[in-house]
């Protein structure tokens, strides 16, 4: 055990780092300007969130992806079809509606929309598409099909809602589909898709266990724009505020929010794992029946799980977020290149220190034997987050619609799966998802929220808003492209083969 927390501390801390490098030496600048109280509790906060994205992948290993493994092969077991959709459904509702980030994104809209109203909707929407994901599986059915058709209608519902004068909440919409596929909701169902999948087998066995993820964030945009097409567009001028991102000057005015944060961040966190533990025990009960010594296992995993979430989301929140703010703030007052620059650097960075990445280049490389490494994953989606951020940077400073960038990002994202072998498809349209994590939420978003309240500042729900869009549709590009790399390569190699036959002497002895 202490082996492995040594291996995910190594991992998390060059994760981690290099964010933290660049923030502190921007400090010492003269274009981020902070005192040395606030370099001492970023680089405190720094150092929790090592240890929490630590502990977390250590839970995840151990608790998250043998449960969502042993639901999804259970279900299959089970033969019947509406037992597989209804615990889908309310599976998918659960680690939805007391995910950490969802919260947040609640409280942006709540004089519009209730909180309560627009989570519990959204968590219907993640149930109702994990349900059609894992049908998918069953029937084994193609996932870029299935993605065109709900994103035709996406954009009918995005059209429509322009026309009605609602058109500030659209980046608010697309925001939401990254933000609800947070830590908890990750690993689980990404676990699930591939106990379904290698249960249930076939030739794309492997390609199927991937694609739940990108299908599931597909409900949540679904839902805010329905939602949005019934709200009175007078009362959006009320949802163009910053407040809630002040800096503290002193080490004693951080702690006192952040024991504020702590005790909200583990409340939500305890709810959200509660709620799968519970459901859990009753598949458990009735299916699986895990020994108890496995039970014990993966109890101590949800502890970790619960204890690294808390940390990373409390710390991220309490010293990355106001940070983040801050800086957009200062350095909105220097040139374009600057900010479009600092952006794309920013970008590389941050998708690192995502917990829920290392599920994902843990799993993939897993599941094509070392085909796609965990190294060619990271710089594939530091790579389109980098893009993505950069992006967001001109449409900031030019006041655009982000639809510019969201249609063809989609059309091209599309366009690339029917090049590219069927895996690469699925693993991009998930790594979207992926990539939009917590940090994204309390670091980028704030980041460019104060940016944007100085460069437009009667625009920001429509220029700030739309980063973690833009944050998960980057990286289905980039890993397409990984995989239409590794398509040319193998084509080249059969060409220098096939020469090779052909221009031998009839007397040379061809060895396979």
């Amino acid at each position: 055990m202490l082996h492995q927390l040594f291996i995910k501390l190594k991992e998390s801390f060059m994760s981690v780092l290099p964010v933290t490098v660049i923030v502190l030496i921007l400090s010492f600048t003269p274009l981020f300007n902070i005192n040395w109280a606030q370099r001492a509790y970023f680089f405190f906060s720094a150092i929790f969130l090592i240890i929490g994205v630590s502990l977390f992948t250590l839970g995840a290993d151990m608790a998250m992806t043998p449960m969502g493994e042993k639901v999804g092969s259970s279900l299959m077991k089970s033969k019947k079809l509406g037992v597989i959709s209804i615990v889908c459904f309310i599976l998918g509702v659960l680690v939805t509606v007391a995910e950490p980030d969802l919260s947040v994104l609640a409280q942006q809209v709540s004089t519009v929309i209730k909180p309560i109203v627009l989570i519990i909707s959204i968590g219907v929407g993640v149930g109702i598409f994990l349900v059609l994901a894992v049908l998918k599986v069953i029937f084994k059915k193609n996932l870029s099909m299935m993605l065109m058709f709900f994103y035709l209608f996406m954009f009918a519902f995005a059209s429509i809602l322009i026309t009605n004068g609602n058109g500030k909440l659209l980046a608010l919409a697309l925001d939401s589909g990254g933000v609800t596929t947070g830590p908890i909701t990750v690993p689980f169902i990404m676990a699930l898709g591939m106990g379904v999948a290698f249960t249930v087998g076939g030739r794309y066995a492997k390609e199927n266990s991937f694609g739940l993820i990108a299908l599931c964030s597909v409900g949540p945009i679904l839902v805010v724009l329905l939602l949005a097409l019934g709200i009175d567009s007078s009362k959006l001028d009320n949802l163009s505020s910053t407040g809630g991102y002040e800096l503290p000057n002193t080490l004693k005015e951080f702690f006192n929010g952040y024991w504020k944060i702590l005790g909200n961040t583990s409340k939500e966190v305890a709810i959200a794992l509660s709620l799968i533990v519970v459901f859990f025990m009753i598949i458990q009960f009735i299916y699986i029946k895990f020994p108890k010594r496995k039970l014990f296992q993966i109890l101590i995993g949800i502890l970790y799980t619960f204890v690294g979430i808390v940390i990373f989301l409390s710390f991220a929140l309490a010293g990355f977020l106001p940070i983040g703010h801050e800086m957009g703030v200062q350095l909105a007052s220097t040139n374009n290149f600057v900010i479009i620059f600092f952006g794309f650097i920013l970008g590389l960075v941050v998708v690192l220190a995502e917990p829920a990445v290392h599920v994902l280049t843990k799993q993939v490389a897993e599941v094509t034997n070392g085909g796609v490494s965990k190294l060619e994953m990271l710089i594939a989606l530091s790579l389109g987050v980098g893009i993505s951020i950069c992006l967001s940077m001109i449409r900031i400073i030019f006041n655009f619609s982000i639809l510019y960038y969201i249609v063809p990002g989609y059309f091209i994202s599309l366009g690339l799966s029917f090049f590219v072998p069927r895996l690469y498809t699925a693993i991009a349209f998930d790594s979207g998802g992926v990539a939009s994590g917590p940090l994204t939420s309390s670091f980028i978003l704030p980041f460019a929220i104060g940016l944007c309240s100085v460069i437009q500042p009667n625009n920001i729900l429509e220029d700030a808003y739309g980063i973690v869009a833009m944050v998960a549709i980057t990286p289905l590009i980039t890993v397409q492209l990984l995989g239409f790399k590794s398509v040319m390569i193998n084509q080249v190699t059969r060409s220098r083969r096939m020469k090779k036959i052909i221009d031998a002497d009839d007397e040379v002895i061809i060895r396979f």
